[in-house]
């Protein structure tokens, strides 16, 4: 969280009026100095909270970006020259949005974003803001791509960017009001996996066949995934069916052992 600037937070700029008119003063050019600009901070605290506002709900608490902006409106007060015929409110305006904007590209995106594609999603966010006001309707992508200065597809990428800022938890935040409704991320994505259940009788069997001489598991495999009849797989692997028959019964009965003993 940005930190209030030198002395001033909100509870001090509340506090302004009620210093001055205890301590007055005193006749000292320095201290009316220093209330000339309290009171310029005080007069322009509210524009503050106005312009932050603009930019609530885009990853960043609101107080966190009103903190900023007191920062920016200081900074525009302390370097304030009239003589340059710009008034004080729009100067500090710039300012304090340009603090802001600072935090915006400074911050941690959670997906990694070419500098040039966010500083056209916050032109492109800003504009549409702007239009939205003026139009008093959600301004199409094609407006807002007019208004940036940027191509229609250019304007579309810088809106879709903005996810990275905060994207979605697969595991979502249900709606309180309605819980069977919202499904999450998590939910939609999932898909029953019919061979999870098996998965640890696969291993123990798997074990088990290991156990067997090579020509016993063969002779196994071809009963079971080959589904070959006990004559077939005499002709395969070249004896009577009546040794196959004694072969698969001992094969059975050393699996069957075997998975026995891993049970216990």
């Amino acid at each position: 969280m940005a930190k209030d600037g030198p002395g001033l937070t909100r509870a001090r700029i509340d506090d302004l009026p009620t210093e001055r008119r205890r301590h007055g003063d005193g006749g000292d050019p320095t201290r009316r100095a220093q209330m000339r600009r309290e009171q310029t901070i005080l007069e322009l605290a509210a524009l503050v909270r106005a312009i932050a506002r603009r930019y609530q709900g885009r990853g960043i608490p609101l107080d966190d970006l009103v903190q900023v902006g007191y920062l920016g409106l200081i900074q525009a007060v302390d370097r304030f020259d009239p003589t340059r015929g710009v008034p004080l409110r729009a100067y500090a305006a710039r300012t304090i949005e340009g603090e802001i904007m600072h935090m915006f590209r400074d911050q941690k995106w959670a997906i990694r974003i070419p500098r040039g594609l966010q500083e056209s999603s916050t032109r492109v966010v800003r504009m549409r803001d702007e239009l939205t006001q003026s139009l008093a309707r959600e301004p199409t992508v094609a407006e807002i791509a007019d208004a940036s200065g940027l191509s229609i597809t250019e304007t579309a990428e810088a809106i879709a960017v903005r996810n990275a800022l905060s994207p979605r938890s697969l595991s979502g935040d249900p709606n309180p009001i309605d819980l069977e409704l919202e499904a999450s991320p998590e939910d939609e994505l999932a898909c029953e996996e019919s061979g999870f259940a098996t998965v640890l009788d696969r291993c123990e069997l798997s074990a088990a066949l290991r156990c067997l001489p090579p020509r016993e598991r063969r002779i196994l495999a071809l009963r079971v995934c080959g589904d070959l009849t006990q004559s077939e797989i005499a002709e395969r692997v070249g004896v009577s069916q009546m040794q196959i028959s004694r072969l698969l019964r001992r094969a059975e009965d050393a699996v069957r052992a075997q998975l026995d003993t891993g049970a216990a």
